[in-house]
């Protein structure tokens, strides 16, 4: 279980390699800090998607992406080089500064428009059919991995406001129009959903 807030960004430290099967096995430099937190078997959230540490070597951790993994979320595009939001594991008595993220990333979604108004950016996204009914204005959304109030609700479109902070210590201030970020919507409104159906409540 994660929080939607993210501690640092990593570094992909070498090319992505094949663990077998159509999975990819990623390097990720990280603070020795970080790395404090993080034991062999450990989950971390790359980007917003909860992965399994396999292996750890000072301040470099591997993870392995399944197949699944990379069919449904942005992570079949990193390089080496390439940054990710980092966050690990929610630990007893940790605040809950943003919401219950458990890192199960539903679909990517692309950016269709980028606003930006002085020190804060308005991104727009296109929304998919099968999300929009758990996305709310004034709700929340976790975008890789970042722990975000949506700010609009449209016909096949949302949008989140980003304030400074965000902007400088997450990957989100790289984001331009036609960039894909990894979306998981309130597993909450899920719940609701599926407790509806069960009583044969709504269509």
């Amino acid at each position: 279980m994660f929080t939607g807030l993210v501690v640092e960004r990593g570094i992909v430290a070498e090319a992505p390699q094949p663990s077998g099967q159509g999975g990819k096995r990623l390097v990720i430099a990280h603070s020795a800090e970080l790395g404090a937190r993080l034991d062999l078997g450990a989950s971390l959230a790359v980007s917003g998607v909860c992965l399994t540490i396999t292996a750890r070597d000072g301040e470099r951790s591997t993870v392995e992406l399944a197949p699944e993994t990379l069919a449904r979320t942005n992570l079949d595009r990193l390089a080496a080089g390439s940054a990710v939001n980092l966050e690990p594991a929610l630990r007893m008595g940790d605040a809950l500064g943003g919401h219950w993220v458990q890192g199960h990333v539903d679909s990517w979604v692309e950016v269709i428009e980028r606003r930006d108004l002085t020190e804060h950016r308005w991104l727009t996204f296109a929304l998919p059919e099968s999300q929009a009914p758990y996305l709310v204005e004034k709700g929340s959304v976790t975008l890789d991995g970042v722990s975000l109030t949506v700010a609009a609700v449209g016909e096949g479109d949302f949008s989140v406001t980003l304030i400074p902070h965000t902007l400088e210590v997450t990957t989100l201030g790289e984001c331009v129009v036609g960039s894909r970020l990894n979306l998981e919507v309130d597993v909450l409104a899920k719940y609701i959903e599926r407790a509806l159906q069960v009583r044969g409540v709504g269509s």
